[in-house]
């Protein structure tokens, strides 16, 4: 694990698209593809919209496949849908060929929508193991990332799998790539600023491990490298 410490979020998000390129073009030489899974809420905009204008040259998107590491139970035209943030503040942006944006669908309920995301991810990675190139992850300020939420179903989750949780604090469902899965990934970022995280960050990155209480804790890849970007206000509390 390696955590990267940056004065201002531009600084933050102009490393870590710096980082995202790096990786696919790697990956695009390596295998002719590059295979990323975004995360949503507002703290990932800044880096699509960079990534998407300032650097669209520096990546194929051509060669591109896009996928999410979890969704909201709206419907796809409702703006807490995930997928239409990434829309609006990427894919819009670029000229994408069909089949390389694998939204969820949630006109499904919450559990054939896993079923279903599942079976695209098979069939994208030829049912082979599920290894992405780069996951970005958020974290809330109580520690869940993706849709694995304190003291949910998912935090026990062992198989690497999409799957749909209830969030009791929230009163939905979610959909949400399993901890297991996530960390088959070769490279896993997550962007984390601002000073209503450093509570969570601090208790996270502790020795003291307790994944139902701090999820994030459950991110360690097994075979690939994982960072943290985060900006002096959510460090503010690391020693």
């Amino acid at each position: 694990m390696k955590l990267n410490i940056f004065n201002s979020q531009g600084e933050l998000n102009e490393q870590l698209a710096q980082y995202t390129i790096a990786i696919a073009k790697e990956a695009i030489a390596q295998k002719g593809r590059f295979d990323f899974v975004l995360t949503g809420g507002s703290s990932p905009k800044g880096l699509y919209q960079l990534l998407s204008t300032t650097y669209k040259d520096q990546i194929d998107w051509d060669k591109t496949y896009f996928f999410f590491g979890d969704e909201r139970t709206v419907l796809p035209f409702e703006k807490d849908y995930n997928g239409l943030m990434a829309k609006e503040s990427f894919f819009d942006n670029l000229s994408l060929k069909d089949g390389h944006v694998f939204y969820v669908d949630t006109n499904l309920s919450p559990g054939e929508a896993a079923a279903d995301y599942k079976s695209k991810l098979d069939e994208h990675f030829q049912n082979q193991p599920i290894a992405f190139d780069l996951i970005l992850l958020g974290m809330g300020d109580d520690a869940h990332t993706a849709s694995i939420f304190p003291y949910t179903d998912l935090v026990h989750q062992t198989n690497a799998t999409v799957a749909r949780v209830w969030v009791e604090k929230l009163n939905t469902n979610r959909v949400s790539l399993t901890a297991p899965l996530i960390n088959q990934a070769k490279h896993i970022a997550f962007i984390t600023f601002g000073a209503n995280k450093a509570e969570a960050l601090k208790n996270v990155l502790s020795d003291h491990k307790d994944v139902e209480k701090y999820p994030s804790q459950l991110i360690n890849p097994k075979d690939g490298d994982l960072q943290w970007f985060v900006d002096e206000a959510a460090a503010s509390l690391l020693s």
